[in-house]
């Protein structure tokens, strides 16, 4: 088994053979798993301030949950809506691929620090989506970024959505 602080750093580095290798490993679910896990975990940490230890747990399952409803819609869409000629793919290979574009956000934790906080969500959820482009490209064969652009589009605003209600319960992050 590969390490998953390997997989987690190819990953962030937006190494496209990373994504092929968890493609292939059906053994790395649990790996990808862990990595949206701990990403939603770091977005609660990073947004902790004054809030109680309740708003890490929030954080967390509240990622974990926009994680898969945006990974179900990314599978619909690029295998039905939106498929390459060469697009063959299952629900479990997305899911590795997706769950490993979500290690930028371990550096979400770094919100702990006001003054780069609202820069460090900002950069860290671009960097994710960016991450998954490139998920979403090895994942379903594509030979083209930009339809992997499209794909990922069209499920960010639920997932950006989800953003806007964890902010309107919890408070705004600290910015």
């Amino acid at each position: 088994m590969h390490s998953i602080v390997k997989r987690m750093i190819g990953a962030a580095r937006l190494e496209a053979a990373t994504y092929e290798e968890v493609e292939a490993d059906r053994g790395a679910t649990g790996q990808a798993f862990l990595v949206v896990l701990l990403a939603s975990a770091a977005a609660g940490v990073g947004a902790f301030e004054d809030r109680a230890f309740s708003g890490i747990l929030w954080h967390t399952i509240h990622g974990l949950a926009l994680w898969y409803v945006w990974a179900y819609i990314t599978f619909w869409v690029g295998t039905r809506l939106l498929p390459g000629a060469e697009t063959s793919a299952d629900h479990g290979e997305l899911l590795r691929t997706i769950g490993f574009s979500s290690a930028p956000g371990l550096l979400r934790a770094l919100g702990l620090v006001t003054p780069i906080a609202g820069a460090v969500f900002v950069i860290c959820t671009l960097w994710m989506l960016v991450a998954m482009v490139v998920a979403v490209r090895q994942a379903l064969d594509y030979q083209s970024t930009l339809r992997a652009v499209a794909v990922c589009a069209i499920g960010f605003p639920v997932y950006a959505l989800g953003l806007v209600v964890s902010i309107l319960l919890l408070g705004p992050w600290p910015i």
